[in-house]
């Protein structure tokens, strides 16, 4: 899938984050699904600032979640990551 500008847009938008970028950086480390809880302890935020940011990152397609019951995790979704890479790649040609 190629990226529209934007798609592009709200994608840059959701990685402009220092704490977005920690949570990404967190789930791409782990290489599986990362349960909510995890990400709670390592940003050190309160439950609501941390939802935002995670809600942010999967409204750009950036994350996948999965309800297990009353308990969420997230994998990264590596195909959009793919995707923007690829749109920025346009640039150095």
């Amino acid at each position: 899938m190629i990226l529209d500008a934007k798609v592009f847009e709200k994608v840059s938008k959701a990685l402009g984050d220092p704490y977005r970028l920690k949570i990404i950086e967190k789930i791409q480390k782990n290489g599986d699904f990362v349960p909510c809880t995890s990400i709670l302890d390592l940003c050190g935020l309160s439950q609501s600032t941390v939802s935002h940011h995670i809600k942010q990152l999967v409204d750009a397609n950036l994350l996948v979640a999965v309800k297990e019951g009353r308990n969420v995790k997230y994998i990264l979704n590596k195909e959009s990551f793919g995707n923007y890479i690829d749109f920025l790649n346009k640039f150095q040609q």
